[in-house]
């Protein structure tokens, strides 16, 4: 099996390295050629969390990554749809991609398989991977659960048992929707566990992973996916890597933010606060820690009082 993951950030580098080491799998590694993580890799096998096995293919020859018989997508959210239209200029006919990435669109409150949907007009299967998991963890060899899933039963299927190991186990996903919202959503309760944990208030982080799931599960439902989604390994599964890791970069922000110092690396949540935002107030959905969230990232609000208002909101039934 010939695989190119396209990126080669922190989670790109490892699916790279999970398809090589553990799969046994040949793997091309792809970065634009000005990129300095890129450069690392080309020049030293090496990112700052692993080291690749020989064996791994490092190019940015796009053309060249594209022979591959499946296409890993590992970039940030916010940069497909203009990679996309690159993608587009090549002769894809047929091909599988697999978004290993977590956002929706800023602009539009475009969900990534749509985006990838609405800039190649090629025959295309369109499948992402979510879930949780830090690559600090999976290169010590600490297995997890993640999701494989896709608008086609029998691809969803075929992927999961493609790539599952003894480090990964696959669960197939039936919902496209849900999965995609809920795996972004999360990131923005992790900039909300950052600033919980920055203002010295961890003992909320329970009624946050509730009350969040909450907030998702009401506006996947609205959207047209599954409540239920919000709470499996897409959303809710997910938090523990998020919320209360010190690898995540989302809860690492948020901590700094009210810290009030400054986080360099990407932090996907930011920009998809502002798109669940979009997508509620057209449907009428309130979610109010993701408003929060959106307001102190944006330094509209002050951290400390907005939290603490939020759970101190009126009465209401928990369901």
């Amino acid at each position: 099996m010939k695989v190119s993951v396209l990126g080669c950030g922190r989670w790109g580098g490892f699916i790279a390295w999970y398809l090589s080491e553990i799969k046994k799998f040949a793997v091309t590694s792809w970065g634009p050629a000005q990129d300095p993580i890129f450069q690392q890799l080309a020049s030293t096998g090496a990112n700052d969390y692993l080291k690749f096995p020989e064996s791994i293919e490092i190019t940015s020859d796009l053309q060249q990554a594209l022979q591959a018989d499946l296409l890993i997508i590992s970039i940030s959210s916010q940069r497909l749809r203009e990679f996309a239209r690159k993608l587009n200029q090549h002769d894809l006919c047929g091909k599988t991609f697999v978004l290993a990435m977590k956002g929706i669109e800023e602009n539009t409150g475009q969900r990534l398989s749509q985006v990838m949907r609405q800039e190649i007009s090629q025959p295309i299967d369109v499948a992402i991977w979510v879930g949780p998991g830090h690559v600090q963890s999976f290169t010590k060899m600490v297995p997890n659960c993640m999701v494989i899933c896709s608008e086609k039963k029998e691809l969803t299927v075929r992927l999961a048992k493609l790539l599952e190991s003894s480090l990964i186990r696959f669960y197939y996903g039936d919902d496209m929707l849900g999965n995609e919202v809920g795996a972004a959503a999360k990131n923005v309760m992790g900039l909300a566990a950052g600033m919980l944990d920055g203002l010295g208030l961890q003992a909320l982080k329970g009624a946050l992973m509730a009350r969040g799931a909450r907030e998702v599960a009401r506006l996947i439902c609205a959207m047209g996916g599954k409540e239920l989604t919000a709470y499996g390994l897409c959303h809710l599964g997910d938090y523990e890597a998020t919320l209360f890791s010190a690898n995540s970069n989302n809860r690492k922000f948020g901590q700094m933010i009210v810290e009030g110092k400054e986080f360099d690396k990407l932090a996907e949540g930011v920009a998809t606060s502002s798109a669940l935002l979009r997508i509620a107030s057209q449907l009428e959905v309130d979610m109010p820690i993701t408003k929060v969230v959106n307001k102190v990232v944006n330094k509209q609000a002050e951290a400390e009082q907005q939290l603490k208002n939020l759970f101190l909101r009126p009465l209401k039934r928990e369901f």
